[in-house]
């Protein structure tokens, strides 16, 4: 299986003769991140759409004497070529090699390298000088906890280079690229509005840094904005809330004049009407009984609410207990035919005039 594992480099420096060399540390022991793609491209372990596949490249395997022998003399590419670089396309594609001289270097193995090809050597003075190791490996899949403690998924074993190609981007970013400032050109960088003049090493840090800085600004704004436009709509709708209630409710001086006119309602009802029923009872409805208990249900009968209060106010209070009127009409027989009638009207006109009289009050 072809992998591509990212590498650092130092020392470097043009020879008399125009070709650039540097060393580079590659191959360290540990736990390396990788794409399920990269480790698994045919999904025969299950791991191929995972995101990040976390691989255990133990140290014995790393500085095992036939995998340390294979980083001598490896071509160098220009981007990594679309299968392993070997006598077929050598020709076509590498751009220098790396040197014989092989050492470990702590946990890592270091390798010098020489670019030959003048169109590698400008691309890389451009800027394009990140590295991408291509080697096989074979992959023994399987969770388990390396040394210090991190958890795996697979292992790598039986390392062996292929090729050292040379990227706009490696998956180990800035760090993994030729830098030597004496080598490379100057450059300016916009930061805070202002040029700064750098190495071009430099730059490209600065630049990511700044695009990193950016980008959580631009999503610290939106989040920020998201949250002022919620609040908004919650104080808009208590704004709304307590514009209801306020709507809903009386003022003190209201409060008390109903409460007035409910207890003189009342009082002159029981008056007239000693056992009539109030609790709960609505004022309309009290005047309305008060009238059908003194004058009957037809007195009520179709009648609209206005007629209805006028014909309570035309009722008189409850006799005293010496009333000489009372007494004299007592005996008196109740209208009948025309003389009904007659009086029914002279009620109506009275109740009719008394509501005029109350509009142009």
């Amino acid at each position: 299986m072809m992998l591509r594992d990212r590498l650092t480099l130092d020392g470097v420096r043009r020879t008399r003769d125009g070709y650039l060399v540097a060393e580079a540390r590659v191959a360290r022991s540990g736990v390396q991140l990788y794409t399920g793609r990269e480790v698994d491209p045919d999904n025969s372990h299950g791991y191929r759409d995972r995101p990040i596949v976390r691989v255990y490249r133990p140290a014995d395997e790393v500085f095992e004497r036939a995998s340390v022998a294979t980083y001598a003399h490896r071509p160098i590419t220009v981007d990594h070529p679309q299968t392993a670089v070997g006598p077929t396309n050598w020709h076509d594609v590498a751009v220098g090699h790396t040197g014989g001289d092989v050492v470990r270097d702590g946990d890592f193995v270091r390798v010098p390298l020489v670019l030959m090809d003048q169109r590698a050597i400008a691309a890389v003075a451009s800027g394009k000088r990140e590295l991408s190791m291509g080697y096989e490996a074979t992959l023994v899949f399987g969770d388990g906890t390396a040394p210090d403690g991190t958890e795996y998924d697979a292992i790598q074993q039986d390392l062996t280079m292929n090729h050292l190609a040379i990227v706009a981007a490696a998956r180990g970013g800035p760090e993994l690229k030729i830098g030597d400032q004496a080598a490379m050109a100057n450059r300016s960088v916009m930061v805070d509005g202002l040029p700064v003049e750098m190495a071009d090493r430099d730059a490209m840090i600065v630049e990511r840094a700044l695009a990193a800085l950016n980008k959580r600004v631009s999503d610290a704004e939106a989040a920020l904005k998201g949250a002022s436009e919620i609040h908004d709509r919650e104080v808009a709708k208590r704004d709304a809330e307590i514009a209801d209630l306020r709507a809903r409710s009386i003022d003190a001086a209201t409060l008390d004049k109903r409460v007035s006119e409910r207890s003189a309602l009342i009082d002159r009802a029981r008056k007239l009407v000693p056992d009539i029923k109030v609790e709960g009872v609505s004022d309309e409805d009290v005047r309305k009984a008060v009238v059908v208990a003194k004058r009957g249900a037809d007195a009520v009968a179709g009648k609209s609410a206005a007629y209805i209060d006028a014909a309570f106010d035309l009722l008189g209070d409850a006799p005293s207990a010496a009333d000489p009127v009372r007494d004299a009409l007592a005996g008196h027989r109740p209208a009948i035919g025309d003389a009904a009638d007659a009086d029914r009207k002279a009620l109506e006109a009275s109740i009719t005039s008394l509501n005029s009289w109350r509009k142009g009050a």
